[in-house]
């Protein structure tokens, strides 16, 4: 299976020039999974030559305005671009009122269902699975609920006979959260890990009293789940050297990316 993620956007909530807010595109055999949607997802999808109608699913982390306010254009333009197949959504229950809202003032003459799966679990639990993958979804450490997605690549059974030792790739998606023990654990051995990167070491207090990471933080997560890769993103407006973010995480583990809008990882 050929995996990769285009990460659309990398600032955090505020965004710069160069950066939009969080947004990502997991292409699993051409399969589109789309990963929070920040204003301006739709103009990165297009950068990104992304079909409107091709995504399978949507998974929205929580209901911050930086993952979130590009979700009703996106919406309304599948409407527009003659979408017929149903959409599922998944994210915090409170993203069901949200929903709700966009449906009643906007998707009454929408040609297809939008099927939303609220998250509500205190621990790693299965919400999505096709021919391609499965999806795990895992409570964060942030200021309000908030969740991280876990994929992983389906494997038949045919391919594991064939291939005893073949386990699949993976990716996780971490972002916003402070640091806390169990999540190396839900992450545990993935072939590519997410996980943001808000601050540097020396801004850890800020870090700590908005929830949020630093690069050594990621790091760590990164070296204690054996991750096969990291990478960073989410920055602080105040970041405007991401290079000294990605020094700070590879003295712990080396093989880290600090990502830009618009890079594409396979793996």
């Amino acid at each position: 299976m050929v995996f990769s993620v285009t990460t659309m956007g990398t600032a955090s909530a505020m965004p710069i020039s160069d950066r939009n807010p969080s947004a990502q595109m997991l292409s699993a055999n051409g399969r589109l999974f789309l990963i929070d949607c920040g204003e301006g997802t739709q103009q990165q999808m297009r950068r990104c030559h992304f079909s409107f109608v091709k995504i399978e699913a949507i998974f929205i982390s929580h209901i911050h305005g930086d993952h979130l306010f590009g979700l009703f254009g996106l919406l309304n333009s599948m409407a527009m671009y003659g979408r017929s197949a149903a959409l599922d959504i998944y994210g915090p229950q409170a993203l069901g009122g949200v929903l709700n809202f966009y449906r009643s003032y906007f998707g009454s003459e929408d040609l297809y269902e939008i099927r939303f799966h609220a998250l509500t679990g205190k621990a790693p639990e299965l919400v999505h699975t096709s021919k391609q993958l499965t999806v795990t979804a895992f409570p964060l450490n942030h200021k309000i609920d908030c969740y991280g997605f876990r994929f992983d690549e389906t494997v038949s059974e045919c391919h594991r006979q064939e291939n005893p030792a073949y386990v699949g790739k993976s990716y996780a998606y971490c972002s916003d959260t402070a640091p806390f023990e169990a999540l190396p654990e839900y992450v545990k051995g993935v072939s590519c890990l997410y996980h943001e990167a808000t601050y540097m070491n020396d801004m850890a207090d800020k870090a700590t009293a908005r929830f949020h990471s630093t690069a050594a933080h990621a790091a760590n997560c990164a070296l204690q789940a054996g991750a096969g890769q990291l990478i960073i993103g989410h920055y602080s407006s105040r970041i405007a050297d991401t290079g000294a973010l990605l020094a700070e995480c590879k003295e712990i583990f080396p093989n880290t990316f600090a990502a830009s809008d618009c890079d594409v990882f396979e793996f």
